[in-house]
């Protein structure tokens, strides 16, 4: 079973730059970047069966991811914003 990569840059091709840009110029914006981006490699690891979680850990591991996204979302509409 293949299991998708939900990547920053994959999840909002729009703003690639402006991730870039972020995560080498502001520092809470690349502490949540990598957050989520380990989250989300563990998510997948636990998915392809490499590390073992139970249904309620590999649960709370993709709502961790969810948050982190909805946050890094955030933060990107703003850095996005005309005038900012």
């Amino acid at each position: 079973m293949h299991i998708d990569n939900h990547s920053l840059a994959r999840e909002f091709p729009e703003y690639q730059s402006l991730i870039h840009t972020l995560k080498t110029s502001d520092t809470h914006f690349a502490r949540l970047f990598n957050e989520y981006e380990a989250a989300d490699k563990a998510v997948i690891r636990a998915e392809e069966g490499v590390e073992h979680l139970g249904d309620l850990a590999l649960e709370g591991l993709k709502k961790q991811r969810l948050a982190l996204k909805d946050a890094l979302y955030d933060l990107l509409k703003k850095g996005a914003a005309p005038g900012l």
